[in-house]
This record gives structure tokens, sequence and C-alpha cells, in this order.
């Protein structure tokens, strides 16, 4: 009951108690029997702080040898404190977990290329030149320009810009196009007229299995979707809330009639569940790049194709229809993501490089490995490196082991080259070092919330260095219990079924853990080659049979106002 009120007096939030540091607390107090007294608030802030963020520096340190066998990948990333001062947070990413570096105050610093770059410069001295092979950053022109020089500074290390932040833009420029924003407004004048009347949502609340609606966020773009996702399922509901009878006293608002003209119209219905099967390939690739749990560098160049393939197949492979929505996937990948370093690593990954009906034999993927090779490398002979490459490509030595061709899609892809990389050691260091990197600095956004947490309202006077002790603390403690937490019930690498355009999944809770095998007997994997691609219309209608896409095409041909008819 001591404990109980010192949490209920202190306003500790209950979850506090699933901490893995909580028991043993208890067990060391328990342990000094009658007596003991607790630590002084300067002991806490001071002493104890100091000697903890000490004891968590030789965790962090633990993790050089893994920098220096897999390689890591610098992220870095700005915002303001609730005091407006601008902070830049560094962290560093292996296979064994996310590490706070030091968050850096910038109020003083003119965040130009140059200076961002000494401060980049200042955290590879730290982690070891030579261990870094990646450096990601948001797509701001400074710290574009940052990262270009500090390649020149540094010539074995690549700059490119976060891809959850490139897929994230993605998702905004086709939420502004005409047709998505007219869908995006309907739905929103219902969620807004529901959850702005208490009758309403009581009425829905009552309802068998309802689950809130999920309404967008103002910056995470994918929510817009998610949002209409989440309407569309609830559409049975709010049909029978419009027809009931308790409704009629709605009528006599104008708004209610508006709502109810929506909720019946099964055009509304129909656009917003193929609005939602357009971005599911683009919110899987989405999921696949945020993820911090397996390295995600290896997947981006397969999952954009994917998701571009998923999108042409829904519009059974009509350019006029398809091409607004890849047109602008198309630029965003040119513009920011088409990077050797993402050729290359998919080039590497064995599970597209023997997965050889669908690998693509573009040139631009071998000459981005060659000019990353001509590049970045400067640890080997390019003469043996590229004769290992043919080894790897002709499935010679121990590439040709029938274990190895098995296990190319099921194993890790760094795993794999650790296991049967071994007749061609250049390449495997290569492999190796490419395929253990992400590619997002996600990382550092979560670790926002971190600051966030810590550098309240309340305490917000607290100076910058303790602020980055504190967050230095608490996040790298969590390394020690990474692997301890539930792992989630899906893979959070599942890029066969990124083409794939029904409901993705948002969060679910499952019974038990993924089973592999039946995963794959049910997944489907569509044509990588356009050439491939169904040209008849009619050998594919049976597979969305539950949307109206010629109702879609009349609405794209339609003329303004006829178009804008039924949204008025």
């Amino acid at each position: 009951m001591a404990i109980a009120l010192w949490f209920y007096d202190a306003c500790i939030p209950i979850n506090a108690v699933n901490s893995p540091f909580f028991q043993k607390a208890i067990d060391q107090i328990a342990s000094m029997g009658h007596g003991y007294k607790s630590p002084s608030y300067h002991s806490l802030r001071v002493n104890l702080l100091r000697n903890a963020k000490r004891d968590v520096k030789l965790v962090v340190d633990s993790f050089r040898s893994t920098w220096t066998e897999t390689g890591c990948t610098i992220m870095g990333d700005g915002w303001k404190d609730t005091r407006q001062r601008p902070l830049i947070n560094f962290l560093v990413y292996c296979p064994k977990g996310i590490s706070f570096i030091k968050s850096v105050d910038a109020s003083d610093i003119v965040t130009s290329a140059e200076n961002l770059c000494n401060l980049f410069a200042e955290i590879v001295e730290m982690v070891g030149s030579n261990n870094v092979v990646h450096l990601v950053t948001d797509n701001a022109s400074n710290y574009k320009a940052a990262g270009s020089l500090l390649s020149e500074r540094y010539p074995n290390i690549c700059w490119s810009p976060c891809a959850a932040h490139c897929i994230n833009l993605i998702l905004k420029d086709i939420g502004e196009m005409n047709d998505v924003k007219a869908i995006v407004s309907l739905a929103s004048t219902v969620t807004v007229f529901i959850y702005n009347h208490k009758f309403t949502l009581n009425w829905l609340r009552k309802t068998t299995g309802w689950k809130e609606i999920i309404r967008p966020g103002e910056t995470r773009f994918a929510t817009t979707f998610i949002a209409l996702k989440s309407l569309h399922d609830h559409k049975d509901s709010l049909q029978s809330l419009v027809t009931s009878g308790d409704y009629k006293q709605f009528l006599r608002i104008e708004k209610g009639k508006d709502v109810k003209q929506i909720v019946l119209d099964e055009r509304f219905w129909n656009n917003c569940l193929i609005m939602v099967r357009i971005m599911g390939p683009i919110i899987r690739l989405l999921r696949i790049c945020d993820t911090d749990e397996r390295p995600s560098l290896g997947y981006v160049y397969e999952g954009m194709f994917r998701a571009i393939n998923g999108i042409k197949r829904l519009f059974r492979n009509k350019e006029r229809l398809y091409k607004p929505y890849i047109d602008i996937i198309s630029d965003r990948w040119d513009r920011m993501l088409r990077k050797n370093l993402h050729a290359a690593a998919y080039y590497l990954n064995p599970a597209f490089q023997y997965e050889s009906a669908t690998f693509c034999t573009h040139p631009e993927v071998i000459n981005g490995l060659l000019d990353y090779i001509e590049t970045k490398v400067d640890w080997c002979n390019p003469e043996k490196l590229s004769q290992e490459v043919g080894m790897y490509r002709e499935r010679q030595g121990s590439f040709g082991r029938k274990l190895a061709i098995l296990t190319s899609k099921s194993d890790r892809p760094e795993n794999w080259w650790k296991l049967y990389g071994c007749d061609a050691p250049n390449l495997q260091k290569l492999a190796i070092r490419i395929l253990s990197q992400t590619a997002s600095s996600s990382g550092c956004e979560r670790n926002w919330s971190v600051f966030e947490r810590i550098h309240t309202k309340k305490r917000n006077r607290l100076e910058h260095q303790r602020l980055n002790d504190l967050v230095y603390v608490h996040y790298n403690l969590r390394l020690q219990h990474r692997f301890d937490h539930r792992k989630r019930s899906y893979d959070p690498i599942d890029y066969e079924s990124i083409d794939k355009t029904e409901f993705w999944v948002i969060e679910e809770e499952q019974d038990g853990e993924l089973n592999c095998d039946e995963l794959e007997e049910e997944l489907e994997e569509l044509p990588k080659d356009d050439s491939q691609l169904v040209e008849d219309d009619e050998s594919e209608v049976g597979e969305h049979n539950d949307i109206d896409l010629e109702a879609f095409q009349r609405r794209r041909l339609l003329d303004d106002d006829e178009d804008n008819d039924w949204l008025n």
C-alpha cells in the first residue's frame, strides 16, 4: 500500500511496474533490511545519474565489435523542445539495436551544410570512420548538402534521405490530388458529424463489435488512408444509423442530411475502397522501411518496384487510370531514393538474386553495384571483388549448395552471407556491411517521444546536458532488454505481400507467433516484369470483384460540373 500511495501521489503511470528494473529495485530495498534511507534529490539528479551514464556507456561500447563486423548507420534528425531550443539527435543503428549517442543544442549554431557536416564528422569519429557505412537524415536541403560534404570527406560513407520520410511525402502528394481530397473531405464530414453529436456516437458505441473510427494525424499522411479504411470498416453500422428512426431528428439539420446522403451513396464507398487499396502497397512498404527490428535497406528497391506493380494491377494495367499515382511515386523515387546503395543492396540480397523468374536485370542494378564498388570500397582489390560477384551470380562454389538456394528467401540476408559466402570473402564482407543497415531514421523520431516524456512542461528548465544524460540512460538501458519484449505476430519485413491491394494490418493482437509456412502458402506473388502483367482486363475481373472500377473510371472521365453533382 505504501508503494501504491507513492504512485498515486506522484502521478506515476501504473505501467511503470512493467519496467524490468521495478522488481529489481524492490528486491534491493528488501535486501537492505530495516532502516534503509532512499537516495536524496541531489543524488538522483547528479551522482547516481553520472554513475548510471557510466554503466550504460559500457553497454553501448560493447556494441563496437558489432559495428566493426557489420558496419553501422548514423541517423540524425532535428526538432525543437518545449523551450523552442533546436536540438539534433544522433543515433547509431546496427542489427543488435539502436544506440543513442548524443543530442546537440544547436541554438548557437547556424545549421548550414558545413556546420552540420562538422557535427556529423564528430559523430563519425566517435563511432569510427571505418565502421560507418551509411548516413541517414531527412531530405531538407541543408541536411542533403551536409550528407554530400560528408561523403566527400569520408569516401566510404553513403548518404541517403530517410526512406520512411520519402514514402510519407509520396502519401502527402497523393493526398493532395483532387480525387483524393474530395473523398477525404466527404469522409471527414461524416466522422466530424458523428463525433460532434453525443447521440450518434453513443448509438454507434452500443452496436456489437464497435471500434472507434481512426482520425487522421496532421503530419502522418498515412493516417489519412488508414482513416478511410477505418471508416469503410464501419460502413454497415453507419448505414444502419442513418436509416434508423432515431436519426430522423438530425434530418432537420443540413449537415445531418448531407451525412445521410454520403453514407447511403455507394459511389462514395466504392471510391473509398479503391483509394484504400491503391495505398495498400505503399503503406506496407512504409511499414517495412519504418521497422527497427530487422535491417530494411535490402528491401527498398524491390519494395518500390512491387508497390508500383501492385497499383498497376489494381487498375488492370490501364495506363490512363494508374498513371497519375505512378507518376507521383516515380518522381519521389527518382529524386530521393534512387541511389547506388539501394541498387547494390537489392543485387546482393539472395532472396531476389536467386528468384530468377522475377529478378530485375535492368542495367541500372548492376551499374549501381559496380559504381558503389568503384567509389566506396577501398579495402580490397576491385578485380577480386568483380570475380566474386560473378561466382555469386552464377551460383558457384558455396553459393551453389542446395541449402544455400533453399534458405535464400527464409534466412535474413546478412546471416545467409555469413553462412554461404565463405568462398567469396571480399564480397561476403561487402554484402554483410550493406545488408545490415537500415533505410530510415525513424529511430530518431521515436527518440523524440523519450525527450517529451522527460522534458515536460513542468520540467522545462532542465539544462541541456542533464536532459541529454537522462535520455542517454533511458534510451540505451533498453538495449539490454531489447529481445525480452513480446515479438510481433507478423513479420516486419514481409516484402512478398507489398504488392497486395487487400486491406493491410494496422495493429492487431494474435494468439500465436507467425507461422511462416502457412504464410508462404497464402501469399500470392505478383509478376515483377511489366511485360508479364496481364493485358486482358477480363482475366483479372474476379480478383477485386468487390470494387466497381468502371464507376471509378466514369468519375474520372466526367467534366467538373457533373463530377461535383454528387459531392454537393
